[in-house]
């Protein structure tokens, strides 16, 4: 008689069916397969939950404000200027606290710190022409609707305009396809790559040495050296790209305008402006600015805004044809703004990176879109499964040179590979392994493939809105060519005789990655050759003491001798120091009896 009060569920459902006088039969299968139903990533939304996120979105998107600057003048002391606007801060922080919580919505983590917020209000004082600069591949997470109202509010004189750097990393379709959304929308704005203005700056400055100063043959032999020869690689690129052969780069991609050559109203939509053209632009989207006291018209000033780790200093960079300005790839470096005066007519204000707030799906988005620092991240499977899923994974495996083991569709698996898989292929590849553990460090791989997303090395961009949403793979499908992937990589799969990668047009999924090398067989039998055997253990000086040194004896040796001849222990006779004393007393008896 035991008392029964709580009972497991496979316990209860037995003893309900022994009640109930039912039998079961247990039969063994050799075809059985388990069903797995943790491919959902906990840490991200299905495709259901996201479109209800952003329709939420759209409806409270006119919410979304930036804190203004309180009014002012001369009558007005520094400790009421700061007073007012501590409360003004304070009052929109509680506005878009109670946004976040009664509509249970999620936010990028916006500036929260006064002084970085008054360094805005004084750029944007100061400027004619308010610069918002974003990233290409996702334009409107970056993009603050409400800061184009407010620069209205300052000075209605104030113009605003929209700078989609990193350009150079779209498609010619997907950079028509945004140009027609902002015109649509009535943004005014152009296109720009920092990185391949800042080629072009290095390829013309090297052009100019090699015109304007004649070394030689003792300098000559000085100067080549790989940077330079680099220098000299793109150069040539770019004079390609200039020179006007029957089917120039700039008709596919639109990188520049040659001279004397003019573009159509499409063309020039999707053209990815100079650093010459862009100082142009700014001068001719600026309002007039007044004379000053003497009757000499002051420079015009233009403001640069935009989040952390858009491109910002380095637009500054290619701007000035020198560094001038820090630039860093972890986000925020720039914290106070800076004036830097391009040119006689031009002053360049630098703000502070500043995250607006804006609504965001998750926080996986965030980190995959360097919003929220990569070394200061704590859960990476969310963000890793959002890398899994836009990237097609022949293009990671090509461009890793690894093997993803995913689950097949029969054993529940969706076809895309999840966080874990990927990392744990990557860490595999790369060697990485926990301390102590010895499992794959599935973190640290995290780290890395997050960092090559950011820059560009895993390429993915974002379609704009439409109705019916635009497909992502579809839009994406040109850049997981060959063309896409390193030199180095490029190259290893044109070379190897093993495999290949082939092209295919139809499907996005377009590398076939070979799994072994052309080095991969002649290490092989270098290792396994004849006369490679000789291997020596290094052994600690106290090893012959330790257990690891000690002779088996009794049941151990017994045991082990028995398992070896694979014979029961029972039936293996053994000379023991025992057995051999007992035979010993055995003989004395008897030779004790002849006596």
């Amino acid at each position: 008689m035991r008392s029964v009060t709580e009972q497991g569920a496979l316990d209860e459902f037995l003893s309900t069916a022994e009640l109930a006088g039912t039998d079961f039969t247990a039969e063994k299968m050799n075809n059985v397969k388990i069903i797995h139903q943790d491919q959902k990533n906990p840490w991200l939304l299905s495709a259901a939950e996201e479109r209800a996120a952003v329709r939420k979105h759209r409806e409270n998107r006119a919410r979304l404000t930036v804190p203004r600057r309180p009014h002012w003048d001369s009558t007005t002391t520094p400790e009421q200027l700061d007073t007012r606007e501590r409360e003004s801060l304070l009052q929109w922080r509680r506005g878009l606290a109670e946004l976040q919580e009664n509509n249970d919505l999620l936010m990028t983590p916006f500036e929260r710190n006064l002084e970085v917020w008054r360094q805005l209000w004084r750029v944007i004082e100061r400027s004619d022409l308010v610069v918002q600069i974003v990233d290409a591949r996702n334009p409107l997470l970056f993009r603050s609707e409400d800061l184009e109202s407010y620069v209205k509010e300052v000075d209605p004189k104030k113009n605003n305009l929209l700078l989609v750097n990193k350009a150079d990393m779209m498609t010619l379709e997907q950079r028509q396809a945004w140009a027609d959304y902002f015109a649509e929308a009535g943004i005014n704005y152009k296109f720009f790559s920092a990185e391949l203005a800042k080629e072009m700056n290095e390829a013309r400055a090297l052009e100019e040495d090699e015109s304007g100063e004649e070394f030689d043959q003792d300098d000559v032999e000085e100067e080549t050296d790989p940077e330079r020869d680099d220098l000299a690689e793109r150069a040539e690129k770019i004079d390609i790209q200039d020179s006007g052969d029957e089917e120039s780069d700039y008709e596919k991609t639109g990188s520049a305008q040659k001279p004397g050559v003019q573009l159509s109203d499409e063309e020039e939509r999707i053209r990815i402006l100079t650093t010459d053209e862009l100082e142009a632009l700014f001068l001719e989207h600026a309002p007039e600015v007044d004379t000053g006291p003497n009757g000499e018209a002051r420079k015009t000033q233009i403001g640069l805004v935009g989040y952390p780790n858009v491109g910002k200093s380095s637009t500054i960079n290619a701007l000035i044809g020198a560094k001038k300005v820090s630039v860093s790839a972890t986000p925020g470096k720039t914290k106070h703004f800076q004036t830097i005066h391009l040119s006689d007519q031009v002053i360049l204000c630098d703000c502070p990176g500043l995250v607006f707030p804006n609504f965001a799906t998750t926080k996986a988005e965030l980190v995959c879109s360097g919003v929220l620092p990569i070394d200061q991240l704590r859960e990476y499977s969310g963000p890793a499964g959002l890398v899994a899923q836009r990237i097609p994974q022949p293009f990671i495996e090509a461009i890793y040179g690894m093997k993803m083991q995913i689950r097949p569709l029969e054993e529940g698996g969706t076809g895309v590979p999840t966080s874990e898989e990927l990392l744990r292929a990557y860490a595999i590849a790369r060697g990485f392994q926990t301390q102590g553990l010895g499992q794959p460090d599935e973190s640290r791989a995290a780290r890395y493939i997050l960092k090559d997303y950011v820059k560009g090395k895993l390429l993915f961009c974002h379609p704009p809105p439409a109705d019916p949403a635009i497909d992502a793979k579809h839009f994406n499908r040109e850049l997981y060519d060959m063309n896409h992937l390193p030199a180095k990589r490029r190259a290893h799969l044109a070379s190897n005789s093993l495999g290949g990668a082939e092209d295919v047009d139809a499907d996005p999924d377009m590398v076939s990655m070979p799994l072994l090398s052309e080095k991969t067989p002649k290490l092989d039998k270098k290792f396994f050759g004849p006369g490679q055997g000789t291997g020596h253990v290094t052994r600690p000086f106290h090893y012959q003491y330790s257990e690891q040194g000690k002779q088996l004896s009794g049941r151990k040796l017994k045991a082990m001798t028995a398992l070896e001849k694979d014979v029961d222990p029972s039936e293996l006779q053994m000379n023991s120091k025992k057995h051999f004393k007992g035979n010993k007393r055995r003989a004395k008896g008897k030779r004790a009896e002849y006596d």
